[in-house]
């Protein structure tokens, strides 16, 4: 705060010459209405100097003015005055550092004009030019008449503010359309394109549709067979003298031009075919000179190799979309380049057409260079968190790539990891007492891996692909000590550029804990609960050791049989038997080995047209079913049940259960490089059957830097419980974001934010009321978080600072949630990789 007050009170005109003026704000009026959108904005060429939100204050302004104009006069009379050579620092240190010195003050200077930002004066020529641009943009969407004006508001002898006023008039309509096409063939065509026009009677006039129109009819025309149409024959001619406001348009299709080196021939356009499409599946340099020895004809398909080739012609072809005696369509190129680069297994393919005069046909040439069959990477990572004071882990991968001959991708990998948990130390003991190990086998098939033809359904333009793999992983000290093996089966395809689609036909996972006994070990304060329980009551010493705790695990299971027997003679409390019986029932739930055999479907839409596109929405769906088909195997085959009432399988109860999830995040470009984004998520699991509960793996969470950021990941919920479990977790989940994105200078940006949700437990075992979602009246219990934050983005990635603070805490008593703990004290501090959503 103290940074603004000082920034404040700085002269912002200290860099604005007397006969200047600092602007100060520009204000629109359209027909006397002030009308200060985005879209209007843009087209002024000079903008204020950007403030800092809430403050207002102009921070790259002042940087810039705290920078020297005549810096090396300063330091030349300063440090290299020749008639005082013992100016500054020179009999304290050498020559070379007193150099450095004065160069590090004039860097310093530079770096304060490069962070900074020169004062914005008011140019009369570029004003102009802004009025011009103003009346230009209201002339193309349809207001011929429109006029614009301007006026400097002087605040001061230095400060001044821009009026722009715009007059309208009456909006123009389109009403005729005629046309003028010179080529036969493409005025036959037009017959059937000319459905779709963007050009419609009645509409208010816009030249955007004229061009939109034209880019949709050339795309048309050279998916048509027509391979040398271009824009550039496509022109409109409007009329608008005596039409009352109408606006009569000609569109216009010449001929084809043919250019000569001493003349130019106009003839009609025609229509192409293809003759012969060639594959040269080896094009790399060192071939140039080389004549193909191998030569293989599939279904049309001329496939050229140098030595015996290396893929399979159905491989190669399925990726061809341009097929000998079809038209010419561009698309059909764009679609090659596309599922050819999506192989991965060659590198810069080109298409090339070839002209045959004679018959109106077209050879096209596919040219592939191959990568190297085999690739490998190396990984190596130092990690430290709240079980280890330090891990180092070692990975490793090995890529073959047309491992088939089918242009499938082959991936093996393997990691390694070693740490120092915080409880080592001890004399006996090694150092690095923790271990993990693991491996993965991916293979990546480039089309769906089924029995049946698939391609009427999911055709090959969708870049369909499969992807099979299997992992395992074994830990050693962490937690409860765990084996994981998993298997999947998957396709994607992509039914056009903004969708995509994931099918996970089947994915099974197995957990299994090797360490059971260390769970009261790990989750310290469910061990904590219980040991005072178990004090208070002090039963049987042989539950205790020395210091008068349980003993783990054989205690505190001792203890908890106890406590839930009805006739074992402690007298708890309604509320320490709901303790005692919570923690037994998270213990049961923690410790059980899981398995978990699912399908789901994941679909993902998103309006962004590139990177830099800051106004698109994106939405995202996943259904998920897991156990179904094991549970209708177990009903038909007569399997029995096991003593807890589930099914089994080699003696593990897989898991049942149905998971829904929907996620939308909507960005609002608001100009001068600020975004509003929101995002809204809901998520929800249901066992049933074979299952009470969740997996953990599969149940929600709240809290971390991509979540509620005013509470740390887990530390949320369920509800309004303040629980003091490590991990809360649950089975339906809310969630709500907003926020507000500036930048502040350079690549430095900002952001202030409002983060809301929450975790509880529906249709499961779970029965506290404070942890589960009766109805509407829950809602009184989702937590809000506020908060900002700072990021700087280095172009490929952004490195992210948020800080969160509870506003709304719902596990305090109603009427006492407000702003409980809202303090830097109490805040949660939240570095991530990108942004939250």
């Amino acid at each position: 705060m103290a940074i603004f007050v000082l920034l404040a009170s700085c002269n912002a005109v200290k860099r604005v010459s007397k006969d200047e003026h600092l602007l100060m704000d520009n204000t629109v009026y359209v027909n006397d209405k002030k009308n200060n959108t985005d879209a209007l904005n843009s087209l002024l060429f000079q903008k204020p100097n950007g403030r800092f939100p809430l403050f207002g204050i102009p921070i790259r302004l002042h940087i810039y003015n705290l920078a020297r104009p005549n810096i090396d006069s300063i330091l030349n009379a300063k440090y290299r005055n020749p008639e005082d050579p013992k100016t500054g620092l020179k009999n304290f240190i050498s020559l070379k550092q007193y150099e450095a010195l004065i160069n590090s003050r004039k860097n310093f200077n530079t770096w304060l004009k490069k962070t900074g930002e020169p004062p914005v004066t008011i140019n009369t020529l570029k004003t102009q030019k802004s009025a011009t641009n103003l009346k230009t943009y209201y002339y193309k969407n349809g207001w011929f008449n429109a006029d614009a004006s301007y006026k400097i508001d002087t605040i001061d002898t230095q400060r001044a503010k821009m009026s722009y006023y715009i007059t309208t008039g009456s909006p123009y309509f389109m009403d005729s359309i005629r046309t003028r096409i010179a080529s036969p063939v493409i005025d036959t065509l037009y017959k059937s394109l000319k459905r779709n026009s963007l050009l419609v009677k009645g509409e208010q006039f816009k030249e955007a549709n004229l061009t939109n129109e034209r880019e949709r009819l050339t795309t048309e025309l050279r998916n048509s067979g027509l391979y040398h149409f271009a824009q550039d024959y496509i022109t409109f001619e409007i009329d608008t003298i005596g039409t009352n406001k109408k606006v009569n348009t000609d569109l216009i299709i010449q001929n084809r031009m043919i250019r000569y080196d001493d003349s130019t021939k106009v003839r009609p356009f025609k229509i192409y075919t293809i003759k012969d499409v060639n594959i040269f599946t080896d094009d790399a340099y060192q071939n140039i000179n080389l004549t193909p020895t191998d030569t293989i004809n599939y279904k049309g398909f001329n496939i050229y190799s140098y030595g015996k080739s290396k893929y399979r012609a159905k491989a190669l072809t399925d990726a061809i979309f341009i097929t000998k005696g079809d038209i010419f369509k561009d698309i059909n190129r764009t679609r090659t380049y596309r599922y050819l680069s999506e192989l991965q297994t060659f590198k810069y393919p080109n298409i090339e057409y070839v002209e045959n005069e004679q018959d109106s046909t077209l050879t096209t040439n596919i040219y592939l260079i191959p990568k190297k069959k085999f690739g490998l990477n190396f990984n190596t990572e130092v990690s430290q968190s709240n079980i280890q004071t330090i891990g180092l882990g070692f990975s490793g991968g090995l890529l073959i790539r047309n491992v088939f001959r089918g242009a499938e991708t082959l991936e093996v990998s393997g990691l390694a990891a070693i740490g120092s948990s915080r409880e080592s130390g001890r004399k006996n003991d090694v150092f690095f007492d923790i271990t993990e190990v693991g491996s993965t086998v991916k293979l990546t098939i480039p089309r769906l891996f089924f029995p049946l033809n698939t391609d009427k359904v999911i055709p090959k333009y969708m870049s369909p692909s499969t992807r099979i793999s299997a992992a395992a992983t074994s830990q050693r000290n962490i937690g409860l000590d765990k084996q994981t093996f998993t298997g999947n089966l998957s396709y994607n395809w992509y039914p056009n550029n903004k969708v995509t689609n994931t099918l996970d036909l089947f994915n099974a996972q197995y957990v299994k804990n090797l360490n059971s006994d260390n769970y009261f070990g790990v989750y310290q304060n469910s061990y904590k609960s219980l040991n005072s329980i178990a004090k208070d009551h002090n039963t049987n010493q042989d539950f205790f050791d020395d210091n008068g705790n349980l003993i783990i695990p054989s205690g505190a299971d001792a203890f908890i049989d106890d406590a839930l027997n009805p006739g074992s003679g402690l007298n708890l409390s309604k509320n320490e038997l709901s303790t005692v019986r919570n923690i037994s029932q998270r213990q049961d739930r923690l410790t059980e080995n899981n398995l978990i055999i699912s399908s789901s479907f994941n679909y993902v839409k998103t309006r962004r047209e590139n990177i830099f596109d800051n106004d698109f929405s994106t939405i995202r769906f996943r259904v998920e079913f897991a156990g179904n088909i094991l549970a209708s195997i177990s009903k038909l085959a007569g399997v029995e049940k096991n003593v807890n009432g589930r099914y089994d399988i080699f003696g593990v109860a897989y898991s049942q259960y149905s998971k829904a999830e929907v996620d939308y995040v909507k960005y609002w470009d608001l100009g001068k490089k600020s975004v509003f984004a929101v995002r809204s998520y809901v998520g929800i699991a249901v066992p049933y059957g074979n299952s009470d509960n969740i997996p953990f793996s599969k149940s929600f969470f709240g809290g971390g830097p991509n979540d509620n950021r005013a509470w740390t990941a887990y530390n949320l919920g369920p509800g309004r419980t303040k629980s003091t479990n490590e991990f809360n977790e649950a089975n339906f989940k809310l969630h709500f974001s907003a926020e507000q994105r500036f930048n502040l200078f350079g690549s430095v940006y900002g952001a202030f934010f409002v983060d809301a949700g929450n975790i509880w437990n529906v249709f499961d075992d779970v029965t506290d009321p404070e942890q589960t979602f009766d109805n509407f009246s829950s809602l009184k219990d989702i937590a809000v978080g506020s908060g900002f934050g700072l990021r700087y983005d280095f172009s490929f990635f952004v490195l992210r600072l948020d800080v969160g603070f509870k506003t709304y805490d719902p596990s305090y008593n109603l009427g006492n949630r407000w702003f409980k703990d809202y303090n830097f004290g109490n805040a949660v501090y939240n570095i991530g990789i990108n942004y939250p959503f």
